[in-house]
C-alpha cells in the first residue's frame, strides 16, 4: 500500500521529480514544495505518514529546527532528512531533532522507498555505517559546534574580543574609537588584527564567523586568551 508522503525541499525541481518518482512508484504524494521558511506550516497542515524534508547543510546550527516543531505538532510524522553526504555531527543532530532518518541526495530511487517504509514503520531509516558515527558523536560528543568559536576566542586579546563584539554590532571605525577611548587609527589596527586572527577578509565574514561559531556567546563568559 502507498505512503501518504510529502517532499519539502529549497531546490523545487528536486522535491518535484523525486515526487513525481515516488507517484510512479503507487505513493501519494501530498505536495511538493519549497518553502525552507515554511516547511514546518506546511507539513503541519498537510499531516503526511512521512515528510521527505531537504537540507543543504546538515550540520549547520538551528537548520533542522523545522524537525523540532513537526515532532512537536505532529509527533505521528516521521520526518526523513534529505541532504548531502553528512557529517556525523549533521546525522546526530537530525536524529536530536526527532528525525527519523537520513536520506542521502545521490540515493537511488529504490533506497528512498526503503528508507520511507522504514520512518513509517517505526525504525530509524539510515545507512549502518552512518548511524553508527552519529551515535558515536551523540555519546561522546568530541567536537561541540562552539569549539571552534572557543578556539578563535583563544586567539584574541580581551581588547581585541571587544573590537570584534562591536563589529558584529555594526559600528564603524570611528565609533569603535569612541566607544573604546582610543584613536580611530589604534582602533582600525584591532580591526585588522582580529581579521587576520580569524582568517577572513572583511567585518562582515568575521561578524558571521563569529554568530556562527557562537565566539559571541563565549565572549560574553570572559573567557579569552592573552
Amino acid at each position: 500500500m502507498g505512503v501518504r508522503l510529502m517532499v519539502v525541499d529549497d531546490h523545487r525541481l528536486l522535491a518535484e521529480a523525486l515526487a513525481s518518482a515516488l507517484k510512479l512508484r503507487g505513493h501519494r504524494v501530498l505536495a511538493a514544495a519549497a518553502p525552507a521558511a515554511g516547511a514546518a506550516e506546511l507539513v503541519i497542515s498537510r499531516a503526511p505518514e512521512v515528510c521527505l524534508l531537504g537540507t543543504a547543510a546538515p550540520a549547520e546550527p538551528g537548520i533542522f529546527d523545522p524537525v523540532v516543531r513537526i515532532k512537536r505538532e505532529r509527533p505521528q510524522v516521521a520526518v526523513l532528512v534529505l541532504g548531502p553526504v553528512p557529517s556525523p555531527r549533521g546525522i546526530a543532530a537530525a536524529f536530536a531533532a526527532g528525525a527519523s532518518g537520513y536520506v542521502r541526495h545521490d540515493e537511488r530511487i529504490e533506497g528512498v522507498e526503503r528508507a520511507i517504509m522504514k520512518a513509517r514503520a517505526g525504525e530509524a531509516a539510515v545507512a549502518p555505517a552512518l548511524l553508527q558515527g552519529a551515535f558515536g558523536e551523540l555519546l561522546n560528543p568530541a567536537a561541540q559546534p562552539d569549539d571552534e568559536g572557543q578556539r578563535l576566542l583563544r586567539m584574541l586579546t580581551p581588547r581585541e574580543v571587544e573590537v570584534l563584539v562591536r563589529v558584529a554590532d555594526g559600528e564603524d571605525t570611528r565609533l569603535i574609537a569612541a566607544g573604546m577611548g582610543i584613536a580611530p587609527s589604534t582602533a582600525r589596527t584591532h580591526v585588522q588584527r582580529v581579521l587576520m586572527k580569524l582568517g577572513v577578509g572583511s567585518r562582515l565574514e568575521a561578524a558571521a564567523l563569529a554568530a556562527r561559531t557562537g565566539l559571541l556567546d563565549r565572549a560574553g563568559t570572559g573567557a579569552s586568551g592573552g
